[in-house]
């Protein structure tokens, strides 16, 4: 467990391109999934969709229907995502902030689009993310998702089934709904994890172990990433629907206004979620306290019987006539022992009548 921690903290994103090297400058990652072209074209009566190998024939869909929505899945074929970039005017520099996946989320305006970006967040393996571009045009969508944009697909199969306002609306109804499922995947993860603290802290309560550091270490850990990749989508819904964006309109804002409550919500709840989880070393301290408190008060109980039981063996154990009364009483093993016996019994229903023994007398020990 320790060695996934050391490995969650040391995951960085690092820039591709050389220091010094010219602005706009693209280099996609290697590793990065072949990269997937998807074009929903729509209308109010009808749509059509279709997987598009070559990026040119897009302006098909962009000459013959009123919104286009290009999705994007990988970022591994330079030439696809630069041909896309001549097709709609997008600057040098937007695309390259689209291939360096590390970009904190933000809205930028150009003169014929808006370009937003936010990110996707994933628990499958620890808590890690992924960018998503979006370009807003005056009829066009562009979507940029590093892998297969699961969180996408309920938005599309709304536009197919003519569900919602979408079929009706322009793009900056679509750009909205892509934010939104994008930002709605935040909440189970923060959900599960508001679960998860109560149940460790019920663990650490019941038995204070130490795995229970680096459980309390990991779940802080995590918590403290899901804040870094939610506080920058906060400002940038506050920047949507308060700023005049580029092809949004004053009833789009109301929709991106749900978004920025939505992400508050979410923040407040890591707030309260990352105050949690670090009391939570404080409860595992003072539950380790208790318990080791409770083990010394047994063993200074057994220490408090044992110490008269001592005298008085050793009293008895004198072996010269004389030195205690009965020495040559044929009777006198099974007296003292009777005498220990009785002592022992009286000074435990002493401690139990205190409270210092048993749960009974604990309010008559408190009086």
């Amino acid at each position: 467990m320790a060695r996934k921690r050391r490995k969650h903290r040391e995951q960085v994103f690092s820039r591709r391109s050389l220091p010094g090297s010219a602005p706009g400058t693209l280099i996609v990652d290697p590793e990065a999934p072949r990269t997937k072209i998807h074009v929903i074209a729509y209308g109010a009566e009808n749509m059509a969709e279709s997987d598009v190998t070559d990026a040119a024939s897009v302006r098909g869909f962009l000459e013959s229907w009123p919104v286009v929505w290009v999705r994007v899945s990988g970022l591994g074929d330079l030439a696809a995502i630069t041909q896309l970039g001549e097709i709609f005017g997008l600057h040098r520099l937007a695309l390259e902030d689209v291939i360096n996946v590390h970009q904190r989320s933000k809205v930028e305006q150009y003169r014929d689009y808006s370009y937003i970006v936010v990110r996707a967040v994933n628990d499958a393996d620890g808590i890690s993310s992924e960018q998503v571009s979006i370009f807003l045009g005056k009829s066009y969508v562009i979507s940029f998702h590093e892998s297969d944009p699961g969180c996408f697909d309920p938005v599309a199969q709304r536009i197919r089934e003519g569900k919602g306002l979408l079929r009706g609306s322009g793009p900056s109804h679509l750009a909205y709904s892509l934010i939104d499922a994008c930002i709605d995947r935040f909440f189970p993860v923060v959900e599960r994890y508001g679960d998860q603290l109560e149940t460790l802290e019920d663990a650490i309560i019941a038995q204070p172990g130490a795995s229970m550091v680096d459980r309390i270490h990991e779940t802080k850990g995590r918590l403290m990433t899901l804040r870094r990749i939610s506080w920058p989508m906060r400002d940038a819904m506050m920047v949507l629907y308060r700023d005049p964006i580029l092809w949004v309109n004053d009833e789009e804002r109301i929709y991106l206004r749900d978004c920025y409550d939505h992400m508050v919500q979410i923040n407040d709840l890591l707030e309260s979620y990352r105050d949690i989880s670090a009391g939570l070393m404080e409860v595992y301290l003072s539950s380790l306290g208790n318990r080791t408190n409770e083990i010394m008060k047994v063993l200074t109980i057994l220490s408090a019987v044992f110490i008269p039981l001592t005298l008085i063996s050793g009293v008895y154990g004198m072996n010269f006539e004389g030195a205690v009364p009965a020495f040559d009483w044929r009777g006198g093993f099974f007296f003292a022992l009777g005498l220990m016996v009785a002592v022992a019994v009286a000074m435990l229903l002493y401690f139990r009548r205190k409270g210092w023994w048993g749960g009974e007398g604990a309010s008559k020990g408190n009086r």
